[in-house]
């Protein structure tokens, strides 16, 4: 006779049943499992159970008892409704740097070497001539970081201006490069 649906689903929750009694390893399990659902007749299907005891039965799954519930109170305080969008976490100087693009971290990254070379030059001139000169790693530092400051800010605020602007649209935040 032909297998119901039915019939192979309860043969695998007897094949459950003995995977958790102990009585079937895992792989044991999956391989009768496969067998199982591949079945053609019930004779199939009993070959797959025959070596386990008889009392296996499938465990009804019952849902848990309801736990009694207090009565809601008479009033209630109402939830408080946010105003306005969520609040953006605060990123600091890394994820500044973060989110700026490609280019400006490569010069930002020019700049920094560029400024530590001549810091370090500086500093080495200066222990050996037992006199610290005039600090002229300033000048190398002072007009390239204020250029690179003032095209890496507008650029920032505008980037986060944009991603605001989706928030509040119900958007989905635009997703990162990677490259």
């Amino acid at each position: 006779m032909r297998a119901s649906d039915s019939e192979r689903q309860e043969v695998v929750e007897v094949l459950k049943v003995a995977l958790d009694d102990g009585r079937l390893r895992m792989d044991e399990y999956v391989d009768r499992m496969e067998k199982a659902y591949e079945a053609v007749t019930v004779g199939d299907l009993a070959l797959l159970h025959d070596d386990l005891p008889h009392e296996l039965v499938p465990l009804k799954r019952t849902p848990a008892p309801e736990m009694p519930v207090a009565p809601a109170p008479m009033y209630s305080e109402p939830a408080p409704v946010p105003l306005g969008p969520p609040p953006v976490p605060a990123t600091g100087i890394r994820g500044a740097y973060a989110e700026l693009p490609g280019g400006l971290k490569v010069l930002w990254t020019v700049w920094f070497a560029a400024v530590s070379i001549n810091v370090v030059v500086w500093l080495l001139v200066g222990l050996t001539s037992m006199s610290f000169p005039y600090p002229w790693p300033l000048w190398v530092a002072g007009p390239a970081g204020a250029a690179l400051w003032g095209i890496s800010a507008p650029t920032l605020q505008a980037k986060r201006a944009r991603e605001a602007k989706r928030r509040r649209q119900g958007l989905p935040p635009k997703k990162q490069k990677r490259g």
